[in-house]
C-alpha cells in the first residue's frame, strides 16, 4: 500500500468545512475515487493542538497515485485552488509504503 500523508492548519471557524471538504465523502475523496487504484482517506484531528489536522491517502502502489495525479491535474490544481482558503497552512509530511 502507498500512503500519502498531508498535515494542515485549520482557523476554528474553517473546521467543519475543511472536514467537509477533505473528509470521507468530501469532494477530495470523489476526485480520488474516479481513479483506479485509489483506497481510501483518512481524516485525523489533533487532540492536543487545535486547529491541526492529517490526511492519510491510501492508494494500492506509487504508480496508481501518479497516474491519478496524471490523469487529473487541472482538476486537482482547481480543487486545491477552491480549498486553498480553508487552512492557514498545508504540508506533504511524505510518501510512505507498507
Amino acid at each position: 500500500m502507498y500512503t500519502v500523508i498531508w498535515e494542515y492548519a485549520v482557523a476554528s471557524e474553517n473546521s467543519a468545512s475543511f472536514e467537509t471538504m477533505y473528509g470521507p465523502s468530501g469532494r477530495w475523496v470523489e476526485l480520488f475515487r474516479r481513479s483506479d487504484g485509489f483506497i481510501e482517506t483518512v481524516l485525523l484531528r489533533d487532540v492536543s493542538v487545535p486547529g491541526r489536522y492529517v490526511t492519510l491517502d491510501r492508494w494500492d502502489t506509487a504508480a496508481a497515485y501518479a497516474r491519478f495525479r496524471d490523469d487529473n491535474r487541472e482538476e486537482y490544481d482547481r480543487l486545491d485552488v477552491d480549498a486553498a482558503s480553508l487552512t492557514a497552512g498545508e504540508r506533504r509530511l511524505g510518501s510512505f509504503e507498507s
